[in-house]
């Protein structure tokens, strides 16, 4: 019994140190965003060049999330995510240095790229440690880390570029990941009852293509709803400045949308343990971020902003749990890496284009209205992916022990 209730602390703390991994891992992406007038006033660039040094950040997942997961089940998790975290405070020492906009890209790529290792495994090591047990909730609690980062972030990267330097600002991204580096090499490890990997060769499980096909659409509503919040939170802050804000003010309002949502994550993922109806949750609250979003430009509001969070959080933790429905035990972190591979895909892809679009267009609201249109279609995304998966319930090929957040 002390056995049994030493591992269920256990578990909390390590999630704990995977929520700081993952706070650190938004901290550093949101960096570009939160110091955009100062950049695009230094280094002279248009919004397109800026939104092309926000999603530099996730580009490299188009080419090593689904490597990265064959990697972390190939080395072992914890040692692919300190790699991942070693990177991450490299590429912003980097960023620190920088003194024109080239070095910073290069800087944000080699972060960015050990925040994909980084962030492939993190889903995965928590749910090796919940499955079936408060699945739902972990994995919403662990999903509000990243909102936590981009709300600090908006908070206090302005904040030090006032007082210190830009490059300061830079600097504290690197600071972060190294402090979370020593907190995981110091306290994680493989649970008790984590699936051993098959010896090289010896019946490594694949990906059936039923998999691919339902990872991929369930990571196709993920990148649609983050693209989408991620714009609020991107393109918001020069909205607000070019409204009359100064640059600490529209950091500061804009934060509320990530305040907000790490308050409603985890009561999504109660919800959907304790009530289940996932679906519906979901497509109730990309119908009403879609029209809080795309209301931005035409009624900024501290109480617009505070809504956009409540309603974005909602539904986080029941879109993680749509992979672990689909996935089996043993080919879970092949499968995360293709959940991830779409969306990092989307976010590599589509960020620069609203950058492109608010120059096109000349409007500081565009980026919103675009964010809107993309978070209702994932929730089209989500139709068909349920549609989908019905007849591959019935043929039971699939691992139904990770929740069933569905329930009538």
């Amino acid at each position: 019994m002390r056995s049994i209730d030493r591992s269920r602390d256990e578990r909390w703390l390590i999630l704990a140190v995977l929520f700081l991994a993952r706070t650190a891992m938004g901290f550093q992406f949101q960096a570009v965003a939160a110091l955009s007038s100062f950049l695009v006033a230094d280094l002279e660039i248009d919004y397109a060049r800026l939104g092309l040094l926000i999603g530099l950040y996730l580009l490299p997942g188009v080419a090593i999330a689904y490597p990265g997961g064959l990697l972390g089940q190939h080395f072992g998790d914890k040692r692919i995510a300190l790699l991942g975290m070693a990177l991450m405070a490299a590429g912003g020492v980097a960023t620190a240095i920088a003194d024109d906009s080239a070095i910073i890209a290069a800087g944000r790529l080699v972060s960015g790229g050990g925040a994909v290792l980084l962030n492939v495994l993190l889903t995965k090591m928590t749910t090796d440690w919940f499955i079936g047990r408060e699945i739902g909730t972990a994995l919403a609690v662990l999903v509000s880390s990243w909102p936590v980062g981009i709300g600090l972030a908006l908070v206090i990267l302005p904040w030090l570029a006032v007082h210190a330097s830009t490059a300061a600002a830079f600097a504290a991204t690197a600071a972060a990941a190294a402090a979370v580096l020593a907190l995981i090499a110091l306290v994680y490890r493989t649970p008790p009852a984590a699936t051993p990997a098959p010896p090289d060769g010896e019946g490594r499980a694949r990906l059936s293509l039923a998999e691919i096909g339902l990872a991929s659409l369930a990571g196709g509503v993920w990148m649609l709803f983050n693209v989408g919040y991620i714009l609020v939170v991107s393109f918001a802050p020069a909205l607000l400045t070019s409204r009359g804000l100064s640059a600490q003010e529209a950091g500061l309002v804009t934060s509320l949308v990530s305040w907000a949502i790490i308050v409603t994550i985890p009561l999504g993922g109660v919800l959907i343990d304790r009530v289940g109806h996932a679906s519906a949750l979901m497509v109730a609250s990309f119908i009403l971020l879609g029209f809080g979003a795309a209301l931005v430009p035409a009624a900024p509001s501290l109480a617009l902003m505070t809504f956009i969070g409540a309603v974005a959080g909602l539904p986080c933790g029941a879109m993680m749990v749509l992979p672990g429905e689909v996935l089996r035990p043993q080919t879970r972190s092949a499968g995360m890496g293709v959940f991830y591979t779409w969306y990092y895909v989307g976010m590599a892809l589509l960020v620069p284009a609203a950058g492109i679009l608010r120059d096109a267009s000349g409007s500081a609201g565009a980026p919103l209205w675009f964010a809107g249109a993309l978070v209702l279609a994932a929730m089209a995304v989500l139709l068909l992916f349920r549609l989908l998966q019905r007849p591959y319930r019935r043929t039971g090929d699939h691992f139904a022990g990770t929740c069933a957040t569905d329930r009538d």
